[in-house]
């Protein structure tokens, strides 16, 4: 990417708006957004409340201090890096010598990571994913009674679904069937107290993002996002019944699954004689490789279908962060299963050569037009906005109806040129926004969350907000709070004004769900942090005894 600059892979520009956003209200003093200025050609969207913070702070802190053109790069470095980091840390637990290093660079550069970086530009999940090996090195020490470790998994649970919401159901999922397999070694269902506590206690800390998502998702359009070609159905490996583009990378990444599932099978049998030297972990390793591969088959539709939430990771191949793991611990344990030191640094340098060939094709296969790039950050900086999201559009609404996108040439005059209010007025004639004519208009504040001005007009008239409707927004006419009608196909804010005078202000409101989220967060983090403090000082007592 120094060289070439940034693979534009499908979600690229989702998330380098997000970024933009974000680091530009933090400008107006909006420390946590929720509602995505920029959106819909600048009529705006909740995207904030439903993607989780921790890719687009991450994001929109880089931005603040290098060039956005610089920051995927550096986003996808640090990331890489501290997985490879936290695998180091899992691995160096269980494995001698340089055999955790191998693991960490594995994990780090492995094939389906490639995938994701330059194929998907998926940050949030990548980032989740990196968090994986310290969900499990944690899970282990509490499946076998470590108390002490319950606050750092919830945390590391908590990181999870604060990053990536597919990823977190994964984590979920995985983390129940590592609890499950400890207790089948074990032959005790010790593990499941502590490790019941971590998970309700990782809920707790990401309750501030998780409540508000949950109850406000009857608002959006939230279904969108598993209609059609995104449903788990039409996404398993090697699939046919697809729209073409869908099928084309589908194969792509299928090639890769099934480079890794050979790969991570033969290094597990080889590191099974071995066994009871990594006690339970070759089991619950064995097991979460196993249930990775056999979700992404199409035999699974039926788990697909009755699991909760399990339907809203659209893509079973998602599973293959968790078999990454696998493959690369198991790679790097079996070097020292092999007859010959020799053979195992061999064996391993095969297997990185297989890496490089597969990085130098995804590589040469990836978007580096970088035009998409420079076009977003010119509608930003001018104030145009960008496309919005179908499953965060409110109920109702049709973003493909909002004027703006520089695409449509149906549409005239685009919103830009409306003025910097962003106030205009409904044509009945045409539908079409113009700008208002006859209304002189004073802006007191406008701001992602609030739009307060006067507007002053010798006749009736409706004025047209650049603004769509969610049930968030408090409308203020002259002091009233009133209910705004709005256009029946974009569900866009209008204000129908008598002649004289007034006042608007329009506010985003802090509605219960946010407020009961923070508290549970806030009380969720006193209690771990009291928890952790007493078995820290009884620890502390008993050695002084």
């Amino acid at each position: 990417m120094f060289f070439l600059g940034n693979a534009t892979g499908h979600d690229f520009l989702f998330h380098l708006a997000s970024w933009m956003d974000v680091a530009g209200q933090w400008h107006e003093g909006i420390v946590y957004p929720r509602w995505a200025e920029w959106a819909n050609w600048g009529f705006g969207e909740p995207r904030f409340v439903f993607y989780p913070p921790a890719s687009w702070t991450i994001g929109a802190a880089l931005g603040s201090v290098l060039p956005w053109k610089m920051v995927p790069g550096a986003f996808i470095w640090l990331v890489l890096v501290a997985a490879g980091m936290w695998m180091w840390r899992l691995a160096r637990e269980w494995l001698p010598g340089p055999q955790p290093i191998v693991a960490a660079v594995l994990y780090a550069v492995n094939p389906y990571f490639l995938v994701t970086v330059y194929y998907r530009s998926d940050f949030a999940e990548l980032l989740a994913a990196a968090l994986l090996p310290l969900l499990l090195w944690d899970a282990l020490r509490v499946a076998r009674g470590e108390w002490r470790r319950v606050p750092l998994l919830a945390m590391v649970f908590a990181g999870i679904w604060l990053s990536n919401a597919p990823a977190a159901v994964i984590a979920t999922y995985s983390l129940a069937l590592i609890l499950a397999v400890a207790c089948a070694t074990q032959r005790s269902f010790r593990p499941v107290l502590p490790g019941a506590a971590a998970i309700a206690g990782g809920f707790g800390l990401a309750a501030f993002y998780i409540l508000p998502a949950a109850w406000e998702e009857r608002w959006v359009q939230i279904t969108q996002v598993i209609s059609d070609s995104l449903r788990p159905a039409e996404n398993f490996l090697f699939t046919h019944s697809n729209e073409p583009d869908f099928v084309a990378f589908n194969w792509k990444v299928s090639w890769v699954a099934l480079g890794l599932i050979i790969v991570t099978a033969i290094a597990a049998a080889i590191v099974a004689r071995k066994r009871r030297e990594l006690q339970g972990l070759w089991w619950m390793l064995v097991a979460l490789g196993v249930a990775s591969v056999v979700l992404m088959l199409s035999s699974s539709a039926w788990l697909w279908r009755v699991l909760p939430e399990l339907r809203f990771m659209q893509f079973p191949w998602r599973w293959l962060d968790v078999l990454s793991l696998v493959f690369a611990f198991f790679v790097a344990a079996a070097m020292s299963r092999a007859p010959k030191e020799r053979g195992s640094w061999v064996v391993i340098g095969v297997v990185f050569l297989g890496i490089g060939a597969t990085a130098a094709a995804i590589i040469r296969d990836a978007d580096w037009s970088g035009g998409d790039f420079v076009t977003l950050v010119s509608a930003v900086d001018s104030g145009r906005g960008y496309q919005g999201t179908y499953e965060y559009a409110p109920v109702g609404c049709d973003p493909d109806q909002f004027p703006g996108n520089p695409d449509d040439t149906e549409r005239v005059p685009d919103v830009s040129s409306v003025p910097a209010p962003r106030v205009a007025k409904l044509d009945p004639d045409s539908g079409d926004i113009v700008p208002a004519a006859g209304v002189r208009v004073h802006v007191e504040q406008w701001t992602a969350e609030r739009k307060a001005f006067t507007a002053d007009t010798a006749v009736s008239v409706t004025l047209a907000l650049r603004l769509v409707d969610y049930p968030d927004w408090n409308v203020r006419l002259d002091r009233q709070e009133i209910r705004a009608e709005l256009r029946p196909d974009s569900k866009q804010i209008l204000l129908p004004l008598p002649a004289g005078a007034h006042r608007v202000d329009v506010r985003f409101g802090r509605t219960w769900d946010r407020t009961a989220g923070d508290a549970i967060s806030a009380f969720t983090a006193i209690a771990l942090f009291a928890f952790w403090w007493a078995l820290r000082r009884k620890a502390t007592e008993a050695g002084g005894a």
